[in-house]
C-alpha cells in the first residue's frame, strides 16, 4: 500500500518519539502514562464509551460510580502500556530480563521438547510476553501479526518483534496454514491471543461474563489435532514502574473438551476468573461484544 511522505516523516517522527522515551526511567514513565490516561479519558470518548459498555454488562454487580473509577483506573494502565512500548521496543536484553520476572516454568516446552500454545489474553501488557518468551526460550515462536498500513511502522514493528529471538510472524491475511507448517516443521510453539471478536468465522456464541460472545473455537480443536500442550500467560503490569510479572499457568480445566463449545466456554470461564484478578488491566476498550446473535441489537 502506498502511503505520502509526511505519512512515513509522521512514522519516522514517531518512532524518534519512542527512541526517546526508552531511556527514561520506569517510574517516570509510569507517572507520565498515567498523567495521559487522566487525559485520554476526558478526549477519547468513542473508546471510553466502548470501555464503559463493556464494564456495565460485565459487571453489573458494581455500581457505575465502581465501574467509572474502574474505567479510569483502566486508562491509566493502558496509556502506561502504550508509552511503555518504548521499552520493549529498544531496550537491551540486560535492561528487560531484569524488569520481566518470571512466575512459572516458562521453559518447560523447550527444555522438554512438547509442542506448544501460548494462550496469551488481552491485558495491556501482552505486549511484554514476546520478550519474556524470546529471552527465556529455546523453542521458536510463531505469531500472528495485523499487517500495519504505514509501510514504515509495519516494517519498523516486524523487525522490533523478532530481535530477541527465532520469531516467525505470519500475516492474518494468510490463513492458519503456514502456522501450523512452522509447528509441524520447525517445532514452533504457537503465540496464541484469541480473546477478541475475529467475527463469526469458525466461531461461536459463549458466555463471557454471562454475555454471549463471538469466540473463536479454534484453540481447543487446533490443540487437540495437532498434540499441543496449552500453557496461558498472564501479564501483570506492576504499579509505580516496577516492572511486569509474566505468570505462566497451567491450561484451562476442559479446555482439552472434544466438543470445541464446551472448550470455548472453558477458555472463558478460566479467563473471566484472571480478569477479576486484576480487573482494570484487561482491554476493555475492545468492542468485545460488536458481533450479536441473530435479532439482538447491537450494543455499541
Amino acid at each position: 500500500m502506498k502511503v505520502g511522505v509526511w505519512a512515513r516523516v509522521g512514522a519516522w517522527a514517531a518512532i524518534g518519539l519512542m527512541w526517546c522515551l526508552h531511556w527514561l526511567p520506569l517510574p517516570l514513565l509510569a507517572a507520565l502514562g498515567r498523567g495521559l490516561g487522566a487525559v485520554l479519558w476526558r478526549v477519547a470518548r468513542s473508546r471510553r464509551h466502548v470501555a464503559m459498555t463493556n464494564l456495565r454488562l460485565c459487571f453489573p454487580e458494581l455500581t457505575e460510580a465502581q465501574r467509572l473509577a474502574l474505567g479510569r483506573e483502566h486508562f491509566d494502565w493502558l496509556s502506561r502500556s502504550l508509552l511503555e512500548r518504548s521499552v520493549l521496543l529498544f531496550a537491551s536484553a540486560g535492561r528487560l530480563r531484569r524488569l520481566i520476572r518470571i512466575d512459572g516454568d516458562i521453559t518447560q516446552a523447550g527444555r522438554e521438547g512438547w509442542g506448544v500454545m501460548w494462550l496469551l489474553p488481552h491485558f495491556v501488557g501482552l505486549e511484554i510476553v514476546g520478550p519474556a518468551l524470546m529471552l527465556n526460550q529455546s523453542k521458536p515462536g510463531v505469531d500472528i501479526y495485523q499487517r500495519q498500513s504505514n509501510p514504515v511502522f509495519d516494517a519498523f514493528l516486524l523487525k522490533s518483534r523478532a530481535r530477541f529471538g527465532h520469531a516467525i510472524l505470519v500475516d492474518r491475511a494468510s490463513g492458519i496454514r503456514p502456522v501450523m507448517r512452522a509447528i509441524q516443521q520447525q517445532g514452533a510453539g504457537f503465540v496464541n491471543a484469541p480473546d477478541q471478536d475475529f467475527g463469526l468465522k469458525d466461531a461461536a456464541f459463549v458466555p463471557f461474563f454471562g454475555v454471549p460472545a463471538s469466540t473463536l473455537l479454534s484453540p481447543g480443536r487446533m490443540a487437540r489435532s495437532m498434540g499441543l500442550r496449552i500453557q496461558p500467560i498472564v501479564m501483570e503490569m506492576l504499579p509505580g514502574g516496577q516492572g511486569y510479572v509474566a505468570h505462566v499457568m497451567a491450561s484451562p480445566p476442559g479446555m482439552d473438551d472434544p466438543d470445541p463449545v464446551l472448550a470455548a466456554t472453558a477458555m472463558n470461564r478460566w479467563l473471566e476468573a484472571r480478569i477479576r484478578e486484576r480487573p482494570a488491566q484487561y482491554l476493555w476498550v475492545h468492542r468485545r461484544f460488536k458481533n450479536r446473535p441473530a435479532g439482538e441489537p447491537g450494543v455499541y
